[in-house]
Order: structure tokens, then C-alpha cells, then sequence
């Protein structure tokens, strides 16, 4: 009796546990696909959320306040007790005043664009170019910055400054025989003597042809004796081989000295005054560029071109100085490309698409740009010439 109520038993205990391990199944089951039902809710409630602060910016209920300083109503002016000593408050940031009759209208979308910074950067700050046999420093700031700068160049290679025009931009050395370290600079070898040359340096300053950018030029200039005013700068005059070289090295260690004094840069009031009309211009008609007017000599103008076409990425097929045009390549890019059959070629052979002309006038050099005889591309001389301007100004 007891074996068979202990089998009874075992097989009742059994079929329970097969029952149980059956709803226990069920139920882990059903977990699993509830909790699968929930993580695919969830990228359907993050989109609906994202939607739903979407229509609400749209409504403004989450409104772009980036302008609101242009509408922003001029708070009151604070007043201080009777016995406050004005002299000891001062405004944090000034802002100047604001003529409002010439202001014109302050609304949002009237904001004038940033200037263009980009203009600002050059391969480096302090270059000596060469053209025609003439020699320049070419530096990445104003002359107003650049003028206490030279000065103290001077008093520190002994130079001296004799007399100057901060207006004309030009600095006058004292006779430099007298200085053992001004003659080594010049390189005047042995001691000072009545027979020998007298020499003195000049500087001149002037705005550059990129903008905010300055050319500083030297030349050295025997005479008979100590002048007792400023000599004129004779822009015709051309150096020979020797006195190129020489300037070209006092070019080069005036650059050196101007980049080691970056920290201690100061700036003329007086040179301020130097002239800075641009020395590139556009010109427009009905809206449309027509011509680029550059008041500069033809040889100088033709190599600002030829560099500006290099860097703005247009071929020149083929140019002649002396007539004065350059037959360039200005397609898109998408004219460019030759379908998908390119995958299996090399770059296609650059094609004659525009003429650019540089034409010699009185007193400046005119550029201007034509479409060629075959072409029949999308873009237009105006075009042509806005991207050369961006790279010339």
C-alpha cells in the first residue's frame, strides 16, 4: 500500500510540475512580448516628441530671440545720489552714440552683413615681393598700425628718422655713414671718410593693393651732403641689380624685426590720415559687373591678375602681355564633370571658355572679361569678374 500511494504521489507531483513549468512558459512568454511591444513604442514616442516641439517653435511657442536686440528699447539712464562722485563710475563697454535721423530703420532682417574676414589672411604676414625690378614688404595689417612700427625699426638699426610725412607716408634716415651698425646694414664696408658716397635710406608706406594690407618700399639715395628737407619719392625711378639686392635685404630684416614686435603693436593717430582709397574698384552697370579699374602701373596690374586667376582656381590656357588678354577656363563644376563615363577617364583637357582683357588707360588699367566665340557655358563675364575682384580686393 504505501509503494503504490508513494507511486500515486510521485505521478501527481509530476504532472503538476509539468502543468506549472507549462503556465510559467506562458507567462515569461507573454512578458517577453510585452516588453518587445514597449521598446518598439519607444523611437515612435521620441519622434512624436520631437515633432511636437517642432510645431510649437513653428507657432512660436518657442520663439528665435537671436535678433531681439535690434528692437531692444533703451533702458533708463541710472542717477546716481547727490554725493556720488561721477568721476569714479564709468560705463563697463562704452557704445557710441547714434545719430537716429541717418540710422535708418532697425529691424531684423535689415542687419548688415559681418565684413569679410577672410580677406584678412594672407600665406604670411610679412612677404618681400618682386616685380619688374622693383621690391616690396608686403604685410597683413594698415599702415596706421605699421608707421610707429618702422619708426622704432629705425631708431633701432640707427637709422635714425630725419624727416617724415606721416600723410605721404614717408620716412627720411639720417646720412647712414655715421652709424657703424647703419653701415653694416648697407653694407658700406671700411670707416667713414670724406671721400666716400654719402647714402641715406627712405621709407615709404603705403595702403596695399589686397585689402587691409600695407606695402612698405626702400631705396637708398646718394647726395651731396645732409638734405635739409623731405626728397619726393620718385615712383619711375628703377633700381639696378645692386641696389635691388640691397633693398630687398633691408625688405627682409624690416620684416623680421616687424614680426618679433607683434605684442607691442601701437597705432598713429597722425598716420591714420595716410590715404586709403582702394587701389581695385568694380564697376558695375545695371546691376552687372562690367570691368575691374585698378590704379596701378600695366605691369604690376598684370601680375595681380595672373595671381588672382591661379588662386581662384581658373586655368590659363594660353596669354600674350603685350596685346593684353589671358584665355582662362571658367566652367562649374558640374560643366566640368562628363557623366559617369569620367569614372573611367583622367580629368578632362581644360577648354577656352572666356577672354580676359587687361587694357592700359591714362591713368589705370581696366580688366575686363568676354565670353569666348564657341562657348555656350552657364557662366557669364559679370560672373568672371565678381570671383576675380573677390580675389584681387
Amino acid at each position: 500500500m504505501q509503494v503504490l500511494s508513494r507511486t500515486r504521489y510521485s505521478r501527481c507531483t509530476a504532472s503538476f510540475k509539468t502543468v506549472a513549468c507549462k503556465a510559467l512558459t506562458f507567462k515569461t512568454e507573454a512578458f517577453k512580448s510585452q516588453t518587445l511591444n514597449i521598446q518598439a513604442c519607444k523611437p515612435l514616442a521620441t519622434a512624436a516628441g520631437f515633432a511636437l516641439l517642432a510645431g510649437l517653435g513653428g507657432c512660436g511657442v518657442l520663439s528665435d530671440r537671436s535678433a531681439d536686440y535690434v528692437s531692444a528699447p533703451e533702458g533708463e539712464t541710472i542717477e546716481l545720489p547727490a554725493s556720488a562722485d561721477e568721476s569714479r563710475f564709468r560705463q563697463i563697454m562704452p557704445v557710441r552714440d547714434i545719430n537716429l535721423a541717418n540710422a535708418g530703420k532697425f529691424y531684423p532682417d535689415g542687419i548688415p552683413t559681418p565684413p569679410d574676414m577672410t580677406s584678412e589672411i594672407l600665406d604670411q604676414n610679412y612677404a618681400v615681393e618682386t616685380l619688374d625690378g622693383r621690391a616690396w614688404l608686403l604685410v597683413n595689417d594698415v599702415p596706421g598700425r605699421l608707421w610707429p612700427a618702422v619708426t622704432a625699426y629705425m631708431s633701432d638699426r640707427r637709422l635714425g628718422v630725419a624727416f617724415d610725412s606721416p600723410q605721404l607716408g614717408l620716412q627720411q634716415s639720417e646720412l647712414v655713414n655715421f652709424s657703424l651698425r647703419a653701415r653694416e646694414l648697407v653694407q658700406l664696408e671700411g670707416e667713414a671718410s670724406a671721400s666716400e658716397p654719402k647714402v641715406l635710406l627712405q621709407v615709404r608706406i603705403a595702403p596695399g593693393v589686397r585689402r587691409k594690407s600695407t606695402e612698405i618700399q626702400v631705396r637708398n639715395i646718394v647726395v651731396a651732403d645732409q638734405p635739409e628737407a623731405l626728397l619726393s619719392w620718385d615712383a619711375t625711378l628703377a633700381p639696378d641689380s645692386t641696389d635691388l639686392e640691397l633693398q630687398k635685404r633691408v625688405l627682409a630684416d624690416m620684416g623680421e624685426f616687424l614680426k618679433a614686435g607683434e605684442e607691442n603693436k601701437s597705432f598713429s593717430r597722425a598716420a591714420s590720415g595716410m590715404t586709403s582709397k582702394p587701389l581695385v574698384k568694380l564697376i558695375s552697370e545695371n546691376e552687372q559687373a562690367s570691368a575691374i579699374e585698378m590704379q596701378l602701373d600695366y605691369g604690376r596690374a598684370w601680375a595681380e591678375v595672373s595671381r588672382a586667376l591661379k588662386e581662384s582656381d581658373m586655368t590659363v590656357i594660353d596669354l600674350n602681355r603685350s596685346a593684353g588678354w589671358l584665355q582662362v577656363d571658367y566652367r562649374s563644376a558640374d560643366e566640368r564633370e562628363s557623366g559617369w563615363f569620367s569614372w573611367f577617364s583622367d580629368n578632362e583637357v581644360p577648354r577656352h571658355t572666356h577672354t580676359v582683357n587687361v587694357t592700359r588707360g591714362e591713368q589705370t588699367v581696366q580688366v575686363s572679361a568676354e565670353n569666348a566665340v564657341n562657348d555656350s557655358g552657364e557662366q557669364t563675364p559679370s560672373a568672371l569678374l565678381n570671383r576675380l575682384f573677390d580675389y584681387l580686393y
